[in-house]
C-alpha cells in the first residue's frame, strides 16, 4: 500500500489564485500612482488583447503620456510592490482548510520577483499557514524552478522525505520536473483563464485537474480531500 502523503507544497500563481487578478490589481495601482485611473484600464485592455512585455508602453501611449525608461522603471516598481487585491480561490481554500485540519504540513515554492511574491503571500495569508515559504528569488540568482534547491529546502525544513510530498502547481514548463526526480507526487491544476492553460502536461505531471476539489481517486486515497 502506498504511504499517506505528509506534506503538501503549493505554488502561488494560478494555483491558489488567478494571476490575471494580480495583473489587474497592479495596473490599477499604477493608475493611482499616476493619478490617471484610465492608465490602469488601458493596461488591462492591452493585457486582455494579449500584449506581454510591452503593456506599460502601450498604456502610456494610449493615455497620451511619454514613454521613457525612468517612467517604465517606476511603474514596474509600483506594480511589483503594491499590495494586491487578491483572494484565494474557493477550491484552494477548501483544500487548504481540510489539509490543515488533518494536521498535514503545508509549504510553498514559488518563483517571481521577491517583492511581488512576498506581497501575494501576505495577501493570501500564507505566512501563517505555510512553513517553509520558499520564494526562490530569496535563494539567489539561478535557484528558481526547476533548480532542485527549493525542493531540497522543503525536505530539509519539514523533515518529510520526497516520496511523502505532493507538489501542487500550474506550469508544466518548469514546475514538475525536479519534484518528480525526487520522488514527489505531482498535481497540476489547469485553471480556465490561467496563463499556461493551453500548454499540455508532460510525463512529470502525475495528475491534472481543473478544480482542486476533484482529486483523482489514487491521490485522494493518500490525502484528505474535500469533494466538489
Amino acid at each position: 500500500m502506498t504511504a499517506p502523503l505528509r506534506c503538501v507544497v503549493l505554488d502561488i500563481d494560478d494555483t491558489l489564485y488567478l494571476e490575471r487578478d494580480y495583473a489587474r490589481s497592479g495596473f490599477a495601482a499604477c493608475g493611482e500612482h499616476l493619478a490617471l485611473p484610465q492608465f490602469g484600464e488601458a493596461a488591462w485592455a492591452a493585457f486582455e488583447e494579449g500584449a506581454r512585455g510591452t503593456i506599460f508602453n502601450v498604456a502610456l501611449q494610449r493615455v497620451g503620456l511619454e514613454v521613457t525608461g525612468d517612467r517604465i522603471r517606476e511603474l514596474v516598481r509600483v506594480y511589483r510592490e503594491h499590495r494586491p487585491a487578491i483572494t484565494m480561490l474557493e477550491d484552494a481554500r477548501s483544500c487548504v482548510a481540510v489539509w490543515r485540519e488533518a494536521g498535514l504540513r503545508l509549504a510553498v515554492i514559488s518563483d517571481g520577483p521577491l517583492a511581488s511574491q512576498s506581497a501575494k503571500a501576505e495577501a493570501l495569508g500564507l505566512p501563517a499557514i505555510c512553513d517553509p515559504l520558499v520564494l526562490t528569488s530569496a535563494l539567489g540568482e539561478g535557484f528558481g524552478k526547476p533548480h532542485p534547491l527549493p525542493y531540497e529546502t522543503v525536505e530539509w525544513v519539514t523533515g518529510v522525505p520526497g516520496p511523502l510530498c505532493l507538489y501542487v502547481a500550474d506550469n508544466p514548463k518548469k514546475d514538475f520536473v525536479s519534484p518528480r526526480a525526487r520522488g514527489w507526487a505531482t498535481l497540476r491544476v489547469r485553471r480556465a483563464g490561467s496563463l499556461h492553460e493551453a500548454i499540455d502536461s508532460g510525463d512529470d505531471v502525475e495528475w491534472e485537474v481543473t478544480d482542486l476539489r476533484a482529486a483523482p481517486p489514487e491521490l485522494a486515497a493518500r490525502l484528505p480531500w474535500p469533494s466538489c
